[in-house]
């Protein structure tokens, strides 16, 4: 697959990096002379110094012989030029174009236009928010990724179960919690993610991720430590854009909610867009503010100003002060695993949402659904087995699955079934797969098809 990649900013070069790790023909371009050499000094893709928007430079990177564009600068303007000239050198070229403004996002019409032909318009902002709902689906969970149309799910969480100090292997973790139907697919610990077999152990404060099914989730939770917390009241620090798209979404989930911003003019606007959350200008000590909003009361703080450090600073006094949960905005990629690591509960990254949600959509087709874990170097896959993919019909411990990926479930006729060793998968099962991203090409050798299936 040959990709042109237009920009070699944080969201461009982790992109970049992904699809090579998975020996994809890149081809990043940029105008920034330091960003193009460090793309080439780390990545092993090609970089050409150029504009994006130019002719010739997308002709001299391949355009005419390139199946997608992925266009991530950090104007609008030159990424939908980007993708609109690539348009006229490719009638094939699939589009992908970052937007920040959001009303490119309220108005879709405008990108899908025969004019334009935006095949995916990614505002960072918007996945945010869009990541944010989904983890709130199950309080405790940092991360919560949806399967066969939300009846099946993957949750990363915090082992916080004492019983668990002295470790439980994971072939008898179903019998000392009394829950059927969950895997342990992945365990991060010590900055390091294993693929767990059934004598790995699960120890109390590893990071793990798991998946089960609705009727068991709760459950679930509640035995790794992390029982449901319903959530009634949120507080919000920061009204800019991801502060409002974010408090409309707590509106639609019946969360009674306070905004507190420092710009009186923003507080009038976000104001008339909102229905009945609380509005607040303050101009004193952001800690003292929230001293005196009743802090211990709230189920869930969220931090989302336009600086990182005030973020986590808010953050950890809001848990101080008796915050259930606490959530910070942090722009910076580098920082994220630091930051999670303080106990703040939920991280979120708008570049990393939006380089998620661009992998998601290149796996398109018969990959039904993906969800990349940056910081893990890992992704889960929800694929479809069809008839004649080398995964069909043969007991799992037979297929020459590669070290580093682990079929985490199977679910056929929307039940979930947890894989063992003589589990056969059958042609339409739903199979879900958790992987280190340098092992993605090879499982999706094994999920493709033979040519007679055609």
């Amino acid at each position: 697959m040959s990709i042109l990649v237009v920009g070699a900013g944080e969201i461009g070069y982790h992109v970049a990096r992904r699809l090579s790790l998975e020996k994809k023909d890149v081809t990043v371009i940029d105008c920034d002379a330091e960003k193009v050499k460090k793309v080439l000094d780390n990545l092993d893709v090609e970089a050409i110094r150029a504009g994006g928007s130019s002719p010739l430079a997308l002709r001299q990177a391949g355009i005419s012989d390139a199946e997608m564009i992925i266009a991530v600068t950090n104007s609008d303007e030159v990424n939908l030029v980007s993708c609109l000239v690539a348009g006229t050198q490719s009638r094939s070229v699939t589009s992908v174009a970052r937007v920040r403004n959001p009303e490119f996002i309220e108005n879709p019409d405008i990108l899908n236009s025969s004019a334009l032909k935006i095949d995916l318009a990614i505002n960072p902002d918007y996945e945010a928010v869009c990541s944010i709902v989904e983890r709130l689906q199950v309080p405790g969970a940092t991360d919560v990724v949806n399967f066969s149309n939300g009846r099946v799910k993957l949750v990363g969480m915090r082992v916080e179960n004492p019983d668990l100090r002295d470790g439980v292997k994971l072939r008898d973790l179903q019998a000392r919690s009394g829950i059927d139907g969950f895997v342990v697919a992945a365990v991060y610990r010590s900055g390091e993610t294993i693929i767990p077999h059934g004598d790995d152990r699960v120890y109390l404060h590893d990071f793990i991720y798991a998946i089960t099914d609705d009727h068991n989730i709760d459950a679930m939770m509640d035995f790794f430590g992390q029982p449901s917390q319903e959530i009634k009241k949120a507080m919000i620090v920061g009204g800019g854009t991801i502060g409002l798209m974010l408090a409309r979404e707590l509106e639609k989930m019946k969360i009674l909610c306070k905004i507190l911003e420092t710009d009186e003019d923003r507080c009038a606007v976000i104001a008339e867009q909102l229905n009945k959350t609380i509005v607040l200008h303050h101009s004193g000590e952001l800690e003292d503010i929230i001293s005196e909003e009743n802090i211990d009361t709230t189920d869930i703080f969220f931090a989302v100003t336009d600086d990182d450090e005030d973020n986590v600073l808010l953050a950890l006094v809001a848990k101080q002060k008796g915050a259930k949960k606490a959530a910070a905005l942090i722009q910076n990629m580098t920082y994220t695993q630091l930051v999670s690591s303080l106990g703040i509960d939920l991280v979120i990254n708008p570049n990393l949402c939006a380089i998620n949600r661009i992998l998601q959509f290149i796996r398109r087709g018969k990959i039904l659904s993906v969800a990349s874990f940056y910081e893990k170097n890992a992704e889960a896959i929800e694929a479809l087995a069809l008839e004649t993919s080398d995964i069909v019909g043969k007991p799992l411990k037979k297929l020459k699955f590669p070290r580093g990926a682990i079929i985490g479930a199977i679910i056929r006729n929307d039940i979930l079934i947890v894989p063992q060793g003589d589990s056969i998968i059958e042609p339409q099962d739903r199979v879900i797969i958790f992987a280190f991203s340098n092992t993605i090409h090879q499982v999706e050798k094994l999920l493709t098809v033979k040519l007679e299936y055609w």
